[in-house]
């Protein structure tokens, strides 16, 4: 708050001092031009210097040609007379026609008469620049110390000597400066006396402003400080004022929210991997167990092996599908993309289930057009549709059906597999995509062929790496469709595929 203080007070003494210098400047200007209206009214025909037809050397006289019945012309010619002095050539004054006296002013005389030689040098220096009419502006004191702003300039007679030729004569006219002084003077009194005072009364005000806009900043950081891993659930109520101060809050509650988020599936996903992974090690450690502890004959020890196998087997399913899914998502598994015909690729797939379908009873069956071509990863989008066609065969009871289809736009593709299967609630559908998300009440017996909940969070990667979306319509009891719609992203047709994978 000091710096803050220091420097208004900086920025008011530069700004009055500013001020103070260009009303001087104006006051100055305005008593220039005081004096410019009375010398035009003098050269106007209120001064007449004449010697008639006196001859040459005969003293020369200043007229005042005014009607004094006029109070305006009264007054003007009463304040050019009230400071001014007229002389010759040779410098030394002349005399006044209209009271016999010299001409010049006793103020005039109180500010010290010109020096002949300086009235001499200035007629010297108007006829040396060729500005006969110049005008030299001089401040000068009195003896009182006031001040006074005085004209002088070279003034000419009527022209009605002998000769016949006007003579230049030296006219100086002034004002009195107090009224500029004391209007000086007055500012730099209010200014003093203004200017602690605004500091003072604007310190106080910007303490309060500053204190009550930093308020919510301060809530901020409080509710900051209280911010946990347990206690996300903490949001900071907006002022509705419509400001960058609410646009924080919102950013920093979105922020809060994210985190939180990320923390409940952080947690979900710990809970999940420690149940998923708790099966089959006690499975294996219970196989182990009887084997040690019952086991006698050969076959019975083989027995207890090959079961703990097929439970290290899964164990090693779920971790490996467990970090392939981790790559995906924290985008260390990228794309390969390639100019394939999707259709060859998905009668391929049809085609590879056709063995497993006949086993479970099922009738599995593809409209796929010859030929359709986009910029896709072959890996992933076989990955894709094999989760699809795996899930469909196994929730499809005996006798049903299983259904393929692809369909492409202008600018999109669509994979739609559907079956006449078990169907899902409405009030799973939307967590059927979650990591180790079992429907209730739709799977098998726990076992190899029991599934890892892990093959549709594929599929929802897989979508939306691509740029797609998946949409899933079920009944219970009705059946399944998804459908996929991808955009035909168009990749170099020399592009090259990558090394085909096994799509697990």
């Amino acid at each position: 708050m000091g710096s803050f203080a220091l420097f208004f007070a900086l920025l008011f003494i530069v700004f009055a001092a500013l001020f103070r210098e260009r009303l001087k400047t104006t006051l100055a200007e305005q008593s220039q031009d005081d004096l410019n209206e009375e010398w035009a009214a003098m050269k106007g025909g209120y001064l007449q210097i004449d010697r008639g037809v006196q001859p040459p050397g005969s003293p020369e006289k200043a007229f005042w040609n005014y009607d004094e019945t006029d109070p305006d012309e009264s007054r003007t010619v009463a304040e050019i007379k009230s400071l001014y002095l007229i002389a010759g050539a040779d410098g030394h004054v002349i005399t006044d026609d209209e009271s016999g006296a010299p001409a010049v002013s006793t103020a005039y005389k109180d500010l010290g008469i010109d020096r002949p030689a300086d009235v001499e040098r200035r007629f010297r220096d108007v006829v040396a620049s060729g500005k006969p009419n110049a005008a030299v502006f001089a401040p000068r004191r009195n003896s009182d110390g006031e001040r006074f702003l005085i004209r002088s300039g070279i003034f000419y007679d009527l022209g009605h000597n002998l000769t016949g030729h006007k003579l230049p004569f030296y006219v100086a006219i002034g004002k009195p400066l107090e009224h500029d002084d004391r209007t000086l003077h007055e500012f730099t009194l209010v200014f003093v006396g203004v200017i602690p005072g605004a500091l003072v009364l604007g310190s106080l005000m910007g303490w309060f402003m500053a204190g009550r806009a930093l308020k919510p900043v301060l809530s901020v950081a409080q509710t900051a400080q209280r911010i946990s891993g347990s206690n996300l659930s903490l949001r900071i109520p907006t002022r509705h004022a419509g400001d960058e101060l609410d646009y924080l809050i919102l950013t920093f509650n979105r922020m809060i929210e994210g985190l939180e988020a990320s923390f409940q599936q952080i947690k979900q996903f710990s809970t999940d991997v420690s149940h998923e992974l708790r099966t089959p090690i006690t499975g294996i450690r219970g196989q182990l167990e009887v084997a040690l502890f019952t086991a006698k004959t050969t076959d019975q020890y083989r027995e207890a092996m090959f079961n703990a196998l097929q439970d290290i087997d899964r164990l090693s399913q779920i971790v490996r599908a467990l970090l392939l899914l981790s790559q995906a998502e924290s985008g260390q598994l990228t794309l390969q993309k390639s100019r394939l015909n999707l259709g060859e690729i998905v009668k391929d797939l049809v085609e590879e289930f056709q063995i497993p379908a006949e086993a479970a009873a099922v009738r599995l069956t593809a409209d796929v057009p010859e030929d359709c071509f986009a910029g896709i990863d072959r890996v992933q989008i076989e990955r894709m549709i094999t989760n699809l066609l795996s899930n469909a065969i196994k929730f499809t009871p005996e006798n049903g059906s299983v259904r393929v289809r692809l369909r492409s736009a202008e600018d999109h593709f669509e994979i739609v597999v559907e079956d006449t299967g078990c169907g899902i609630p409405t009030e799973y559908l939307p967590h059927i995509f979650d990591r180790f998300y079992r429907v209730p009440g739709s799977g098998t017996a726990p076992g190899p062929e029991q599934g890892l909940g892990l093959g549709l969070s594929f599929v929802a990667w897989i979508v939306k790496a691509h740029d797609g979306k998946i949409e899933v319509e079920s009944s219970p009891g009705k059946g399944t469709r998804f459908t996929i719609s991808l955009p035909l992203t168009d990749v170099p047709a020399d592009a090259l595929e990558p090394e085909r994978q096994p799509a697990g």
